[in-house]
């Protein structure tokens, strides 16, 4: 059978159904399925029907109505937040060098080192402030915070304000974790 992909006009070879009709029946198929999800609701008027876009389940609610999630949201701890994040394996001679983005995908510095604290938590220090290179001072980041966004950092539980008042790293409380182990780390999409 020899397939054929006809332009706008031609009939389709074998079924007879013109592409106005496709469309059509196009247009009634996704219909259905609105219909079907909850998305459209038919009112009959009269003699007259006609299809309305159903209100969702969040316009619904009563503004605050997300108060709960949102307060549950944050009173979760970091290392519950990370798990709700899907952490992933990476080594840590990948995340060296990497940019950390804030939520304005603006670079807020680089990793330079993944350190332990003696509590066994695992921590980013990020390069963080100056200009140029000149002025900048070392940040421990917990990795419960960031996740990888594509090749960079994403800084998610930890703002700007939060970096300016971030103690500098010292490496005599910490120990470095080799570039060769691998960790989890948390992933994230925009």
């Amino acid at each position: 059978m020899r397939l054929h992909y006809p332009t706008s006009c031609q009939r389709v070879e074998g079924e007879g159904i013109r592409p106005a009709r496709k469309g059509l029946f196009l247009v009634m198929l996704c219909a259905g399925l609105l219909l079907q999800d909850g998305l459209l609701r038919a009112d009959g008027l009269g003699s007259k029907s006609q299809l309305v876009l159903a209100p969702s389940a969040e316009s619904e609610q009563l503004p605050g109505g997300n108060d709960a999630a949102a307060s549950q949201e944050q009173t979760l701890s970091p290392e519950e937040k990370m798990r709700r994040r899907f952490p992933q394996p990476v080594k840590v001679g990948d995340l060296i060098g990497l940019p950390v983005l804030d939520w304005d995908d603006i670079t807020i510095g680089h990793v330079r080192r993944v350190v332990r604290t003696p509590q066994g938590k695992v921590q980013l220090v990020v390069s963080y402030g100056g200009f140029f290179g000149w002025g900048q001072r070392l940040v421990p980041v917990p990795i419960e915070v960031v996740a990888i966004l594509a090749r960079q950092l994403a800084a998610l539980d930890m703002s700007r304000a939060e970096f300016d008042k971030a103690p500098t790293w010292s490496a005599s409380q910490t120990v470095p974790i080799p570039s060769s182990e691998i960790i989890q780390i948390a992933i994230t999409r925009r």
